[in-house]
């Protein structure tokens, strides 16, 4: 079970639940992969509401590996996410909110 007071949500994915968080090494994942160069522009790259289905992949990508999943960014844009698009992006934003708190 997901523990929000460790930055931990969950989600269905491919039938199963999963547990994702940002943990320190997954935040710098992203900050690599997307780009923003700290955590200061990988907060901002997500306040403004924009998002795309690439930057999914990558959040909830990163959240599965930091809670010790062991799934690929390719083999995770291949499965089910419960609740399709909008079920992923929730589960994103979720996972931002105990990351970064209620300001995203």
């Amino acid at each position: 079970m997901a523990n929000p007071q460790r930055g931990e949500v969950e989600a269905r994915i491919d039938g199963e639940c999963k547990t994702l968080c940002l943990t320190l090494g997954a935040l710098a994942e992203l900050e690599g992969r997307l780009q923003t160069g700290d955590l200061v522009g990988l907060a901002e790259r997500f306040s403004g509401g924009r998002i795309s289905a690439r930057d999914l992949t990558a959040i909830l990508g990163a959240g599965l590996r930091g809670a010790g999943n062991a799934i690929s960014d390719d083999d995770l844009a291949r499965m089910s996410i419960e609740g399709g698009l909008k079920g992923a992006a929730e589960i994103a934003a979720a996972l931002l909110r105990v990351t970064f708190g209620e300001t995203m």
